[in-house]
């Protein structure tokens, strides 16, 4: 007779990049194992709803695909011949190799380069220790955040809005930009609860019509990068049907008048061509809008990472300005609650150590970089040294093609901390194997909500995986680098990051799970005023004092508009690339992570390309054809999917597959660009102009990605 597991539950928190960073109730399995992942009850924002890609992870965990071992690269780069090797051999040649660097060309020459495979402010954030300490180049984030941060920091001058958990206060939910039943479901526990509660209606705004947009009473569907004609046309309505609170306008914000004087011009039948609404679309939603003054902007990232994301953001968050609905509970403009948490990281980043002489080389141009070029290098010296972790820029950064090639260098030396044999794994000299978050400690911040998070260690990891950390000290010792954080555990870390921002201890984090840093209403609400001078809310934002989080070295690239406006600055269709291409997050993965698990795999089939039918019959291109997309960037070959939820122009191909579900080994990214986007950088992954036609070696696609069911170890 087979004996039952002893199965306990423990409290842990998801580590993924989304703003939900749930919190998790984990079942471990005899002290070794997890099975079943659900979402706590006891915490109010998670309220024990999570996505399903996570409540499998049980099947991630325990993959057989999982790195156990570290390795040396023997063959070619990127032919996947790599030979075992012990951990100490390991660390010892990634530190020879990061001081032949720094002895050739100097401390800039080694470049640690990570992203948020995991959110931890241990785990993840770590790896700015090394950097600092050795001033090593400096990393300038610009994959996720930039355009959305400064666009909202524009209007309110900080990185806060009210509770999200008010979305369930709210007569009106207003889900603009995110397709947040793949992304962050939490959003809609809220939203719906609003809805069956209170009578609420939620609307969607979005480029095709996905899951989220089916669960909607009004459903927008509109042109990628035409948002901020919706949201002027909509403030325009509100001015001349009376749904303005001119009042509260004339206490709150810097230039009403001129607002409304610039408004008259763009109204629906301006903004309907622009837009792809109808007149009557866009007048239905204002009318909702002046109805329900208790309206809650859920404002999320996708709509915003276009070249003129930046004001796209800004405009859609005037509109809860000028309805005056910020004062109210369930009211006002929500993106991220980036600011409220005060950590002090300097014990686990070195951040009053770092040197602001040294570079910061953009990491959406880091195929630039790899190659040479000397203005994403600002003039210094090649890199010549990484360190790569929570990150797979071979698949999920912008201008493929050159990121393949500066990897393939035979005089960059690469070192990849990783969980899988990822893409960029692949081409690196060692490959050392990776914890994940149920077998270290970390502790985790909420961008779409308000909680600290701890995701205690509850498993030991297999084979020999370390985590990052130890990868972090062992290599700070080799290169003899001396701090009191080395010899310190993650627990002791996350214990003084804790004591140093006055959140308590690890101890009691450990008890509770979780810390709520919600601010009192007033604060959230900007009741006092908004995070200026003169506590009023920009309009006329000054876009080059707009200093949001994440700014790095670059500065303003054109003239933004001084108030809300469409901004034609993207890139557009012509007569060579007719389409414009979004390349937005599919539901069963979650960037590149989860695109190597069966359960996630078999959900979302193969690689394709949503195209309209009437499109689809322009070109002579039936359902499940094999096509290709290309633009100057590149090209890549998937199948056509026939749908007619997606406007005319507009191609939608949906997550990051790995390279090798398409043909020729040309992921998506192939096509995207790593330009920087105004005014304080980024990149613009949903706003490529391509050409689409029939590929003429149809049959050269797998049917099924049957063979990344096991990835290889």
């Amino acid at each position: 007779m087979n004996k039952q597991p002893d199965i306990t539950r423990l409290k842990s928190t998801c580590p993924h990049d989304c703003p939900s960073v749930c919190a998790l109730d984990v079942e471990v399995l005899d002290g070794a194992m997890i099975g079943r992942v659900r979402g706590h009850k006891g915490q109010s924002y998670t309220a024990g709803v999570i996505c399903a890609k996570v409540g499998r992870y049980a099947e991630r965990n325990h993959h057989p695909g999982r790195l156990l071992k570290p390795l040396r690269r023997v063959g070619a780069k990127g032919d996947g011949d790599f030979r075992e090797i012990s951990w100490e051999a390991a660390l010892d040649e990634v530190a020879e190799a990061f001081i032949r660097a720094e002895g050739k060309y100097g401390s800039e020459a080694v470049w640690p380069y990570f992203y948020a495979g995991t959110m931890g402010q241990i785990q993840r954030d770590g790896i700015h220790r090394l950097r600092h300490l050795k001033r090593y180049s400096g990393q300038f984030d610009t994959i996720c955040t930039n355009m959305a941060w400064t666009g909202y920091i524009a209007g309110t001058g900080k990185l806060a809005g009210p509770d999200p958990r008010e979305m369930a206060k709210s007569d009106c939910v207003v889900i603009w930009g995110t397709n947040a039943v793949s992304t962050q479901v939490n959003v809609m526990t809220h939203a719906t609860k609003a809805r069956k509660d209170r009578g609420a209606k939620i609307v969607v705004i979005d480029v095709y019509m996905n899951d989220t947009m089916k669960q909607a009473d009004l459903a927008l569907c509109l042109k990628p990068g035409s948002d901020g004609a919706l949201a002027c046309a909509v403030m325009h309505c509100l001015f001349r049907d009376g749904h303005a609170d001119r009042g509260y306008m004339a206490k709150y914000a810097d230039c009403p008048d001129e607002l409304e004087a610039h408004l008259k011009t763009r109204g629906p039948e301006w903004a309907a061509p622009i837009t792809g609404l109808s007149v009557e679309q866009i007048e239905a939603f204002a009318k909702l809008l002046g109805e329900r003054k208790r309206t809650f902007l859920r404002l999320g990232y996708g709509f915003t990472r276009s070249r003129n994301g930046a004001v796209n953001m800004h405009a859609a968050s005037c509109i809860a300005t000028v309805m005056g609905s910020w004062p109210l509970e369930g009211g006002g403009a929500f993106h991220n609650n980036g600011a409220i948490y005060n950590l002090n990281n300097n014990i686990t980043t070195a951040a009053d150590r770092r040197d602001p002489s040294i570079r910061l080389i953009d990491q959406s141009r880091i195929g630039q970089a790899l190659t040479g070029d000397a203005d994403a290098l600002f003039g210094g010296p090649p890199v010549t040294a990484m360190l790569v972790q929570n990150t797979n820029p071979v698949s999920v950064a912008p201008e493929q093609a050159l990121v393949k090639q500066g990897f393939a260098r035979d005089d960059l030396f690469v070192c990849v901390h990783e969980q899988f044999m990822t893409e960029t794994a692949r081409m690196a000299d060692i490959v050392l194997p990776a914890t994940m978050f149920t077998e270290h400690d970390d502790i985790y911040r909420g961008g779409g909500h308000q909680y600290i998070s701890l995701g205690p260690k509850l498993i030991d990891g297999p084979g020999e995986t370390r985590e990052n950390h130890y990868v972090h000290c062992e290599l700070m010792k080799r290169l003899g680098v001396e701090d009191r954080a080395n010899d310190m555990s993650a627990r002791e870390l996350i214990d003084a990051m804790l004591k140093a921002s006055k959140r308590g201890t690890f101890d009691e984090i450990l008890e509770k799970g979780w810390i709520d840093c919600q601010p009192d209403f007033d604060t959230a609400h900007y009741v006092g005023g908004f995070h200026y001078h003169d506590g009023k809310f920009r309009f006329a934002p000054d876009w080059t004092a707009v200093k949001a989080p994440n700014n790095g070295p670059m500065g303003p690239y054109q003239a933004i508009p001084k108030l809300p406006d469409f901004w034609d600055v993207t890139e557009n269709a012509d007569a060579a690339h007719p389409f414009r291409l979004v390349t937005a997050p599919a539901r069963s993965f979650l960037n590149s992570t989860f695109n190597e698990t069966p359960g996630s795999v078999s959900r979302e089939g193969r690689p394709e390309v949503l195209l309209h039918p009437d499109d689809a019959e322009t070109l002579g291109i039936a359902d499940a054809d094999a096509v290709i997309l290309g633009n100057a960037r590149g090209q890549v070959r998937l199948h056509a999917k026939i749908f007619d939820g997606v406007c005319r122009g507009t191609l939608i191909s949906e997550g990051i597959w790995p390279n090798d579900a398409f043909a020729d080994g040309a992921g998506i990214n192939t096509l995207t660009r790593a330009d920087p986007v105004a005014p304080h950088g980024g990149a613009a992954f949903h706003d490529n102009h391509v050409w689409l036609r029939p590929d003429p070696a149809a049959g050269g696609l797998d049917e099924t990605r049957s063979n990344i069911e096991a990835v290889p170890a």
